[in-house]
């Protein structure tokens, strides 16, 4: 009965209310200057672990894959458009779409996952994940 009660009702708010305290006056700007600066290594290492942290305890609570990555993913990208203006160090100027922002976190939870809690990561993402990281490889050289 409680189960369904979070599952209805509670967790839906509970996991869509951090995405709403994010906001354009919270985006972080350089000294000075009224653009938000991008996202610094150290900022992706902290939201990789967040991200990461929520897909293993979602996960364990019994929560299926794709949601739980789903929405990590959605939440690590929030953050980005909302803190930095959709910006990351790594991309230089060029402010990355939603579709992009989406596509990155969702690659660095699975990369969390897969070193904090492998168990939780299905064996058929596992080999998608590590043959694209393969082709990414190959694409450097």
């Amino acid at each position: 009965m409680l189960s369904r009660r979070l599952t209805r009702g509670i967790l839906p708010t509970l996991l869509v209310a951090p995405l709403a305290l994010v906001s354009t006056s919270e985006i972080v700007h350089s000294k000075g200057e009224d653009k938000p600066q991008p996202a610094s290594k150290e900022d992706i290492f902290l939201y990789r672990g967040l991200g990461s942290s929520y897909f293993c305890n979602a996960r364990q609570a019994g929560i299926d894959f794709p949601k739980a990555v789903g929405v990590a993913a959605a939440t690590y990208a929030q953050v980005l458009n909302g803190r930095h203006g959709g910006l990351v160090d790594s991309a230089g100027n060029k402010k990355l779409t939603n579709k992009q922002l989406f596509a990155g976190a969702e690659l660095q939870i699975i990369s969390g996952a897969l070193q904090f809690c492998p168990k939780e990561v299905p064996g058929d993402v596992k080999k998608k994940f590590k043959a694209h990281m393969n082709k990414q490889g190959k694409k450097k050289r």
